[in-house]
């Protein structure tokens, strides 16, 4: 049985890939390793919890003597490695936390796969998950390729370019058979209701002010949870080693026009008058180095890999609206924190 560490799996992306994975693959032995800070929730996967081929471990990649010996004890074959800090205005407040997990993690996650496989590289792979945001803002016209240089432009930014950087540093100097992806602006079920759409839903549902930045004229390109999750699992399965892949919804939508698009969303689902919950957008100052425009060219993956998006944005949003609405006891525990004094009581550091 194949063993494969998932870094970050009780995450957002994470819980959805862990799943995946198990789910799909019963010559895997997937292991999943998150420290379960405020965005690592396990009740994202209490349906697989209990599976024979899933094992999870609370621990933290800045630790490296403990990475160490993961990778002593467990032998890994393989790395998908989804653990970050990823909230920009966190690394506004703090530069260095996302420099501690984003870099020094990264680092420390390679070094103890270089020592463990020990040039021995066949069947061997790090996956590294990056984002689109490495490659700075775009303006009007123009789509981000894997050619795009990296022009980073906020401390969470700066930390995953460096890291991204690090990854192929290691192919090129150790020859490690890694593999780098970076994705659009994700949403759908269990992202952390600190983000626009479950924060936007949340706020709506208790008729909450909707905080937009500045005029809300941002611009990002938007990919189902679950359609990224389908593409890292082709990527692992079937993309070049060495290779960078682009993971995009082809689905730009100004900031404003998506919230406007959920109040109308919301009302018809709350049983509330047409447009009452617009009544709630509330303009704020805009955030330190707001990038204007992300968009992804995703064709490189579509064309050699024959991955594209299942859902169109429309339909990806009301599937998300529901789940967030038919789960109100996830949301809650996650806004008070509940979840993490029921975890941090069954798995101590």
């Amino acid at each position: 049985m194949k063993k494969i560490l998932v870094t970050g799996g009780a995450g957002f992306i994470g819980n959805h890939v862990v799943r995946l994975f198990v789910n799909n693959y019963s010559e895997y032995h997937i292991y999943n390793l998150d420290k379960l800070t405020y965005a690592g929730n396990l009740e994202n996967l209490k349906n697989i919890e209990e599976s024979e081929n899933y094992t999870f471990i609370k621990g933290d990649i800045t630790d490296a003597s403990f990475i160490d010996d993961l990778f002593s004890k467990y032998q890994f074959e393989a790395v998908i490695h989804l653990a970050a800090e990823s909230h920009v205005d966190r690394s506004i407040l703090d530069p260095l936390a996302f420099v501690n997990t984003n870099v020094i993690g990264t680092v420390n996650l390679l070094n103890s796969a270089k020592k463990c496989w020990d040039g021995k590289y066949e069947g061997k792979r790090f996956y590294h998950i990056s984002t689109d945001e490495v490659y700075g803002s775009l303006g009007e016209d123009g789509l981000f390729t894997e050619e795009t240089p990296y022009d980073p432009q906020s401390p969470y930014s700066a930390s995953k370019a460096s890291s991204d950087h690090f990854v192929r540093a290691y192919a090129n100097t150790y020859k490690m058979p890694i593999v780098v992806s970076n994705c659009s602006n994700n949403y759908g079920p269990n992202q952390f209701p600190e983000k626009l759409l479950p924060l936007c839903i949340n706020n709506i549902k208790h008729n909450k002010p909707l905080p937009i930045y500045g005029k809300g004229e941002n611009i990002r390109d938007w990919l189902y949870v679950v359609d990224h999750a389908r593409a890292i699992d082709t990527i692992f399965h079937r993309g070049n080693s060495g290779e960078t892949y682009n993971i995009g919804g082809i689905n730009e939508w100004k900031n404003i026009d998506i919230v406007r698009l959920l109040c109308d969303i919301m009302d018809k689902k709350l049983q509330r008058a047409e447009g009452k919950s617009r009544e709630l957008i509330t303009f704020v100052k805009d955030r330190a180095g707001h990038d204007m425009r992300y968009a992804i060219d995703a064709s490189k993956i579509q064309e050699e890999l024959n991955w594209e998006p299942s859902l169109q944005f429309e339909e990806g949003l009301e599937k998300t609206v529901d789940w967030y609405l038919d789960n109100t006891d996830w949301l809650e525990n996650v806004t008070s924190g509940d979840y993490q004094n029921y975890y941090a009581n069954q798995y101590q550091s």
